[in-house]
């Protein structure tokens, strides 16, 4: 029974490493017993590979299974081109420090290709976290969430006295920006956020949607740029 099941795991392995029709040729030909197990014994990482492969796989279907409003920014919670034909969404938290570092990724795509529009997505995950999450917001509806969004992080962590520093950077109305912060729109649309990134399954940040490619993690400006080209090259 052991041996069975075994081998019953090591094609479906195969399956999704080499295709279904190879699979069963190397399995009924009795090479799935000795070949491949050394081929994957001495090559673990390829297993690795395929566990990625669908989960991104899975990640897809469920965006596909998602309403249109992950493209929808919350009002002027957007970087670079509003108008822009090429989409990067990102789930953010200001005391994220791979957030922080991903920063600079933005800020290079966005001045690299005028066609994108990078949808910010505020997922306060992060204790004290969710005040500067909702100045952000309140910054947007001023036409300044980028300013605020890059004040926050030099002024990090968000202390009470950094969101309310970073806001006066980034030349909001305080009044306007208070009342905002704390309105039911604004709540909403964290709840909003937190609901996106669990049906993608996500489980921290950052975490993005290059073009129909979701991405969880620090990947790097080099992903980014590739997961976005290849989703333009196949719409």
């Amino acid at each position: 029974m052991k041996s069975s099941l075994g081998h019953t795991m090591l094609t479906a392995s195969i399956a999704l490493v080499f295709g279904f029709a190879g699979a069963a040729a190397w399995s009924f030909s009795g090479l799935g017993d000795s070949r491949t197990r050394d081929y994957l014994v001495a090559n673990p990482t390829v297993l690795e590979d395929v566990a990625q492969a669908l989960q991104d796989e899975r990640a897809r279907e469920r965006l596909a299974s998602l309403s249109e409003n992950i493209y929808e920014p919350f009002p002027g919670a957007v970087i670079g081109n509003p108008q822009g034909s090429k989409v990067l969404v990102e789930f953010t938290d200001y005391n994220c420090p791979y957030c922080e570092a991903s920063l600079k990724d933005v800020q290079e795509l966005v001045a690299q290709d005028p066609e994108l529009k990078v949808v910010m997505r505020e997922w306060p995950i992060f204790d004290g976290s969710e005040d500067a999450a909702r100045m952000a917001l309140a910054a947007g509806r001023q036409g300044k969430y980028r300013a605020f969004h890059e004040a926050m992080f030099r002024r990090s962590p968000t202390t009470p006295g950094n969101i309310e520093a970073a806001a006066r950077d980034a030349g909001l109305d305080m009044e306007r920006a208070r009342r905002d912060a704390s309105s039911e729109a604004v709540s909403m649309e964290l709840a909003k956020n937190l609901a996106l990134a669990q049906d993608l399954g996500f489980s921290g940040t950052p975490a993005w949607v290059a073009g129909n490619t979701p991405i969880g993690g620090a990947v790097g400006v080099e992903r980014l740029r590739d997961a976005l080209e290849q989703s333009a090259d196949n719409s």
